[in-house]
């Protein structure tokens, strides 16, 4: 089975334009998650997929992998469906988010061990919530899960919802998920995702993710124990500094 790993990264962001090049101590973030990456033993290949030529000069500054693809990419996902008609051979793409510049090698392993399931046709992570902070954030999405560990739902609000439970005893009596941002694919499944239309369910939530289940594509779930922190804005850069490089 042989796996590659790619980093979409994109210039223009609306929060934080140029984030991918952004200096965090002496190396740039993009720099940062490909050498992270590289530290997974799993992957037999690792690129960055960008759409814009600063981004692919720097990459190619430090030694590293990169591939231009379309500007017209609406997500990550197709923008790594891209890369695998380029780069062949390939039987799992995982998509690792380019914004993580510490994410954990052994969140890629776990991800990467899904498919040794034969039926696996898409894989991502969970994470338990452990505070009413994360629980009621609608801006991170939470999962619920069959018995086979595969996702029913995504959503923004928190499910499930404990019908007559006071709302501060809600994380005391019902164990509920975060979904972390990784995917991976067996890149047959890839190609066929980047030809669904944007449904209903993902228009209404704005979670890519949904589509892919409202067409009854599977996707397990592996649960880490890892977190992991990505830069949206400015403020969540001061954050990564505060806690990986202050004593």
């Amino acid at each position: 089975m042989k796996i590659i790993g790619i980093i979409p990264a994109r210039y223009a962001s609306s929060r934080f334009p140029g984030k991918p090049l952004v200096d965090i101590a002496g190396k740039s973030m993009i720099q940062r998650v490909y050498e992270q990456v590289k530290n997974t033993g799993c992957l037999n290949e690792v690129i960055v997929a960008t759409d814009d030529s600063r981004i692919e000069e720097h990459v190619r500054s430090f030694a590293g992998n990169v591939v231009m693809t379309s500007s017209s990419h609406q997500s990550g996902t197709d923008r790594c469906a891209e890369v695998v008609s380029k780069v062949t051979g390939f039987d799992i793409a995982i998509n690792i988010q380019g914004d993580e510049p510490f994410i954990n090698p052994l969140q890629i392993e776990l991800l990467a061990s899904c498919f040794n399931q034969e039926q696996t046709q898409i894989a991502t992570l969970v994470k338990k919530i452990h505070t009413e902070d994360e629980l009621f954030n609608v801006n991170i999405p939470k999962v619920v899960r069959n018995i086979r560990g595969e996702a029913i739902y995504f959503s923004r609000q928190t499910i499930p919802y404990l019908r007559g439970v006071e709302q501060k005893e809600w994380l005391s009596k019902q164990t509920y998920f975060k979904h972390i941002g990784i995917y991976g694919y067996r890149t047959a499944i890839l190609e066929k995702l980047t030809q669904l239309p944007i449904s209903t369910l993902e228009e209404v939530e704005a979670l890519e993710q949904l589509r892919w289940i409202e067409n009854g594509y599977a996707i397990q779930t592996a649960e880490t124990e890892h977190e992991t922190i990505a830069v949206d804005t400015k403020e969540d850069l001061e954050r990564i500094m505060q806690t990986y490089f202050t004593k």
